[in-house]
């Protein structure tokens, strides 16, 4: 299917849906200047995620795991919203999306404007004590000591999944739920590949609803739990969706 022809059929079936999830990957900030962990120029080819990122590794030599983290936190900080975060912003605002469930860790959804995100590997915009359970904002700590600590002295970490720990229970939960009573789910900057975030899309599928992907080449998913690709980047895709709903909305 061509692309023009395929933006306007995925503005069709928003347009008409009940309730629309976005279901983001590392793609989706590629054009924010974030790049995916496990790809080209990702953090992954200079640290060892099973070593600097693992919670063990936290937990024995912290100061080892802040090496990385800080230089992934000043990555994320500088980072601002794309075209594509924006779009899904603006799809909130009309009425049309109700979700997001983002396997991203950088607070871009947030900062673009939308207020329903499901945070599956966490997020980085805080910090919580080991000890205490305690959570800080990021922004309200000095990176220039590490590792921080909290008020009794506890390790703080980023709010987000290291290596070795489980998903948190509510995010998995509320995102089994939204994928269960989903009628459309949008795919975007994922591969899908990765469990358990994975399943998530055959939940949907199993639940009845139409997947679409948007991806700049087909990946494993492709026309086999989506039910079709648009290809391209999503900072340039999502705007000419949007572009045709609000259009479909004020015939």
């Amino acid at each position: 299917m061509a692309g023009e022809e395929a933006i306007k059929l995925a503005a069709r079936i928003i347009a008409k849906a009940k309730r629309i999830i976005a279901f983001t990957g590392a793609g989706i900030s590629v054009e924010s200047g974030i790049a995916p962990f496990r790809g080209k120029g990702g953090l992954w080819e200079k640290y060892n995620p099973e070593e600097y990122a693992h919670i063990n590794t936290f937990r024995e030599n912290p100061e080892k795991s802040w090496i990385m983290l800080t230089e992934m936190l000043e990555l994320i900080k500088k980072a601002k919203p794309n075209p594509a975060h924006l779009a899904l912003a603006k799809l909130e605002k009309i009425g049309k999306l109700r979700c997001i469930i983002t396997q991203n860790i950088d607070n871009l959804h947030q900062k673009a404007g939308n207020t329903s995100v499901i945070d599956f590997h966490g997020n980085t915009s805080s910090l919580v004590c080991l000890e205490c359970s305690r959570k800080y904002k990021l922004d309200d700590f000095s990176l220039e000591k590490i590792p921080p600590r909290c008020e009794c002295m506890g390790l703080l970490k980023p709010d987000v999944v290291f290596f070795g720990e489980p998903i948190p229970v509510e995010a998995l939960y509320r995102s089994q739920e939204e994928a269960s009573k989903c009628d459309l789910m949008l795919v975007i900057g994922t591969s899908a590949v990765v469990q358990p975030a994975a399943s998530l899309l055959g939940i949907a599928k199993r639940a009845g609803a139409t997947v679409i992907e948007i991806n700049p080449e087909p990946t494993p998913i492709t026309g086999i739990v989506s039910d079709f690709i648009i290809e391209g980047k999503a900072g340039e895709v999502l705007p000419r969706i949007v572009e045709e709903v609000e259009k479909i909305r004020i015939r």
